[in-house]
């Protein structure tokens, strides 16, 4: 769908008071491994992947598409960002007026990945909120979905103080999923 088409990518980088969010790059590869190879980071995810199969299937610079950044901070990767278009397959679309919920894709999703000795210093907050302020200007009017489990209670409060409201709850892998959506400011007129 047109309406999600990123802009020309990589972009240049996106600072914040602490954090550069940028594409990947080779030096990252490591990073991405121990990223998805985390219990700690995966818990509400499905468990992680295994190591050594992350090594055999990583491409050397891994996760280089539109929308999905690196995070980085004093020049190290420490996570991952991403609004990108959501995956057809996933529970429910929001409609920006009606808050109607359809089975079709053509949305954009929000999701992050950061590593544990990161956590609980606001860095997911940081990032997540200049991933948003990216995407509205690069893609202005399209609302963005979030999915989490109900128990990963930092997932729900990030997603509060990101501005996220609640459309629908549902069962899925044996555990309560939550779906919130983000709607961009609308421009003044």
């Amino acid at each position: 769908m047109t309406e999600l088409d990123a802009p020309a990518w990589p972009l240049d980088p996106i600072r914040t008071e602490r954090l550069v969010l940028r594409a990947s790059e080779a030096r990252d590869r490591a990073a991405f491994i121990e990223l998805h190879s985390s219990p700690e980071v995966h818990t509400y995810l499905g468990g992680p992947r295994p190591r050594d199969e992350l090594d055999r299937s990583v491409p050397e610079i891994p996760g280089r598409r539109p929308g999905n950044f690196v995070i980085e901070l004093d020049g190290a990767m420490i996570g991952t960002v991403e609004v990108g278009r959501r995956e057809a397959e996933r529970h429910g679309r929001v409609l920006p007026d009606a808050r109607q919920v359809r089975p079709d894709a053509g949305q954009a999703e929000l999701s992050y990945l950061l590593l544990p000795k990161t956590w609980g210093r606001g860095y997911a907050a940081e990032a997540c909120a200049a991933a948003l302020d990216w995407f509205a200007d690069a893609v202005p009017g399209v609302p963005v979905v979030l999915y989490t489990q109900t128990a990963n209670t930092r997932s729900m409060r990030l997603a509060a103080k990101l501005g996220f409201t609640e459309v629908r709850r549902f069962e899925k892998w044996d555990a309560e999923q939550w779906m919130g959506v983000w709607e961009p400011a609308a421009p003044p007129t």
